[in-house]
C-alpha cells in the first residue's frame, strides 16, 4: 500500500449529503476482485450518460477537476452497503482524500485499509473547503497527515483528529497483510515450535 505523508492537490467539490456506495461504484461492477481498473466507473451513473457519453456538468468530468486528488463532500460520505470496491475505485481513479463532516463507519474504515484518507471536519470548516474547492485548478489544498492539518490555498488551516492506529498504517503504507507481515519472524518462531511439538500436523 502506498504511504501517505502529505498531499497537496486539486479538491473536487461534491456539496452532496449521502453519497453512498452504490453512487461511488454502482453494483454491476462489483464483479471484479481487482482492485486496479475501477477508477473509470467510479460515479459511473453520475459521470455518463446512457450512451456512455460523458455528462459536461459533473464535476469530475470538468477539465478543472480531471486530476483531482482530493474530495469534498457532504455530510455522510460512504454510507450504504459495505462494498470495499468502493475506496478501491476511489483510489483508482487518483483520489488519496476525502473530506466531509462525517463518514459511514465501514467505509472510514476501509479507506485506511486503501491508502485514503478520510477527514472528518465541522461543518463550518467544510464550507470553507468547499468553497476553496469551487475555484478550481489555480486552488490546491494542502493535507498534512504527520501534522493533521488541511491549509486551503489561500493559507486558512483546520485541525483534524486520527486515530494514531491507523495514522501509522497510513504513513508507513501498511495494509493488514502488512501488519502481519511485521510479525513474521515471531510466526515463523511459532511454526517451527508448533512442527517440533507436534510432527504429525
Amino acid at each position: 500500500m502506498d504511504k501517505f505523508e502529505t498531499l497537496t492537490g486539486i479538491a473536487a467539490p461534491m456539496p452532496l449529503i449521502n453519497i453512498d456506495t452504490d453512487m461511488i461504484i454502482p453494483k454491476q461492477f462489483l464483479k471484479t476482485i481487482k482492485r486496479s481498473g475501477l477508477g473509470v466507473n467510479l460515479f459511473d451513473e453520475m459521470r455518463y450518460d446512457e450512451d456512455r457519453n460523458e455528462i459536461a456538468d459533473f464535476v469530475l468530468n470538468k477539465d478543472a477537476y480531471r486530476d483531482a486528488e482530493i474530495i469534498v463532500a457532504g455530510d455522510n460520505f460512504g454510507c450504504g452497503s459495505s462494498r470495499e470496491h468502493a475506496p478501491w475505485a476511489i483510489k483508482d481513479f487518483g483520489i488519496r482524500c476525502v473530506i466531509s463532516t462525517s463518514f459511514a463507519d465501514i467505509f472510514y474504515n476501509n479507506c485506511f485499509k486503501n491508502g485514503i484518507l478520510p477527514i472528518a471536519l465541522p461543518v463550518e470548516a467544510v464550507n470553507v473547503l468547499m468553497k476553496d474547492a469551487e475555484k478550481g485548478a489555480n486552488a490546491r489544498v494542502s493535507v498534512d497527515l504527520e501534522a493533521q492539518t488541511v491549509t486551503t490555498s489561500d493559507g486558512e488551516v483546520f485541525n483534524f483528529d486520527v486515530d494514531a492506529f491507523k495514522k501509522r498504517c497510513l504513513m508507513e503504507g501498511l495494509d493488514d497483510i502488512g501488519l502481519t507481515m511485521e510479525k513474521a519472524a515471531s510466526i515463523d518462531a511459532f511454526e517451527a515450535t508448533a512442527s517440533q511439538a507436534r510432527p504429525w500436523v
